[in-house]
């Protein structure tokens, strides 16, 4: 520079391995069975750590998809244009088993290493977790019925990524298309019609307002067939190799997640296959809503790594008033609480993850219907507000595109929206606690298994019991719901914390959510005294 010296500025944050460096992450791995992945993580963290890595993760979304809905002869093709560097971030993602590893390798704790390696690809590009995701969520659907399967399954398993659309295609990823114009998250009131073909087939006629990566090989789709709201599986290319009438009509301007398309579509006669029987089409992909839950919780707590890294990485670079920022006391603070969602998260991520391994017992698949839900309304919302913390702590940079917070800020929200906004998860968590007794005792066991071990957290568990009963009997309990959930859901990130993190970790989050004069409301950074906030910051 000719006018002056450029200083005082933290280094790229790049060529790190994201899994060594995350304790929260190493440790939860290794409590859940899932040790033996410890080298094959490591190699996943070099490599979403590395600039070439991250570089793309930008380009991906600074280039964004483009819609092509016809060819330059007029032919329709509904076809997305993404830039090469998204296909480079799916492809390396589904080599590394991020969508259906769990599935291809059922032992102890895989659904965590799944988990683990979902979380560190997300942490770096969020978009492209989108396809990864529902193919993931697909898989146990499909698999339940043996003709879609023998199809089906082998491709949703392979590692392999194929982006064109093309007949004899090895690979799959799967999208989902639930809600229309008129009745968003309620899916009964749909109005694509399916008229039986015979054999299973169905021509599908209507219109979804919010479909996924179109660009996948396959949808789960509902629609009403003669018996009542039924799912069907929808491919793009049908059996002969030509085109399946699913018209891409535009693609969403969206806040974030502005690498992964999402688009509005019709279908003009569409074939589909019957998923399950008709008329329980929503029991039907109610597990493809499940798993897409709780990568919605992995996404989240992978934003909130994310975040707070970059935060700690700034201001441990940092210096104004003599001093580095991390050394100065307020600093400090919000850094050791930033980490202290973060930990939480990633506590309840990977315990919910290794509730849906396939040894999980009946106890544990009680548990994981209620606590998907509990920790999907919870740890979503607590996302964006995570976010802006973080992101003030780089001060005017992190309001700029060339930092990663701005992103970060912006993908957040749509955690908390995708597969059911707030309220209705709430709502779902009131009808599972009123229709399934075995989930809150389940659930109920599990947050008790830290009775005795910290004052405030029995506290909190006896006014959550004392909670329910309430809101049981209560004329209104909709207007309760929201009040009822995160109780449960911080109850059951202290109870994890306070059984196997470090002391000073489980210390610092029951003394600042759970203590009488905490609020979980309460802005970051505002520590009561006694928490030791260097030893919590240096885990970030």
């Amino acid at each position: 520079m000719s006018t002056h010296e450029v200083g005082n500025q933290a280094p790229p944050r790049v060529d790190v391995d994201e899994y060594g460096a995350d304790a929260a992450l190493v440790e939860g791995v290794t409590r859940h069975d899932a040790g033996w992945a410890h080298e094959r993580l490591h190699a996943t963290g070099h490599l979403v750590g590395s600039a070439a890595f991250q570089a793309d993760a930008v380009a991906a979304n600074r280039r964004e998809p483009v819609l092509h809905t016809h060819d330059r002869y007029g032919n329709r093709i509904d076809e997305v244009e993404y830039d090469a560097s998204y296909h480079r971030v799916l492809r390396t993602a589904l080599a590394d088993g991020a969508h259906t590893a769990a599935f291809a390798d059922p032992r102890p704790g895989a659904a965590v290493a799944r988990a683990a390696t979902f979380m560190l690809y997300a942490h770096v590009e969020p978009g492209h977790a989108c396809p990864v995701s529902m193919t993931h969520a697909a898989f146990p659907v499909v698999a339940q019925h043996p003709e879609l399967a023998r199809e089906w399954a082998p491709r949703l398993l392979s590692r392999h990524y194929e982006p064109a659309l093309a007949p004899g295609k090895t690979s799959a990823i799967f999208g989902m298309a639930m809600t229309e114009k008129q009745g968003g998250s309620d899916v009964r009131a749909g109005t694509t019609r399916a008229v039986p073909q015979g054999e299973g087939r169905y021509a599908l006629t209507g219109h979804k307002w919010f479909c996924s990566a179109p660009m996948s090989d396959a949808f789960l789709v509902l629609a009403q067939a003669p018996g009542g709201l039924s799912c069907f599986l929808v491919p793009r290319i049908r059996d002969d190799g030509s085109r399946n009438a699913l018209r891409i009509m535009r693609l969403k301007d969206k806040l974030g997640n502005r690498a992964n398309a999402s688009s509005e579509v019709e279908y003009e006669g569409a074939l589909g296959h019957l998923v399950g029987e008709e008329g329980r089409g929503v029991r039907t992909i109610i597990d493809m809503v499940t798993r897409t839950r709780l990568d919605s919780v992995l996404g989240s707590a992978a934003g909130m790594r994310h975040a707070t890294v970059e935060a700690a990485w700034h201001v441990r670079h940092r210096a104004a008033f003599g001093r580095t920022l991390i050394d100065q006391p307020a600093m400090t603070a919000v850094i050791a609480d930033l980490q202290l969602e973060t930990e939480a998260a990633t506590a309840t991520a990977l315990r919910l993850a290794r509730a849906y391994d396939a040894d999980a017992d009946d106890e544990e698949r009680a548990f994981r219907r209620l606590a998907t839900a509990v920790a999907k309304y919870w740890i979503c919302k607590r996302g964006p507000g995570h976010a802006v913390e973080a992101l003030e702590c780089l001060g005017g940079n992190g309001y700029t595109e060339d930092f990663p917070l701005a992103l970060r800020y912006r993908e957040q929200p749509v955690m908390a929206i995708w597969e059911g906004s707030g309220n209705v998860i709430a709502l779902d968590v009131l009808r599972a606690l009123t229709r399934d007794t075995a989930s809150f005792e389940a659930f109920d066991a599990e947050v008790s298994r830290a009775v005795g071990a910290d004052p405030r957290l029995d506290a909190h568990l006896e006014h959550t019991r004392r909670l329910l009963r309430e809101v049981a009997i209560d004329p209104q309990p909709d207007a309760r719901a929201r009040e009822l959930v995160s109780a449960l859901a911080l109850g059951l990130q202290a109870s994890l914390l306070v059984r196997f993190a470090p002391g000073a970790v489980a210390d610092g989050f029951t003394a600042t959510r759970l203590a009488a004069d905490a609020g979980a409301g309460a802005l970051y950074g505002a520590l009561p005294r006694g928490v030791d906030a260097a030893a919590i910051a240096s885990r970030a």
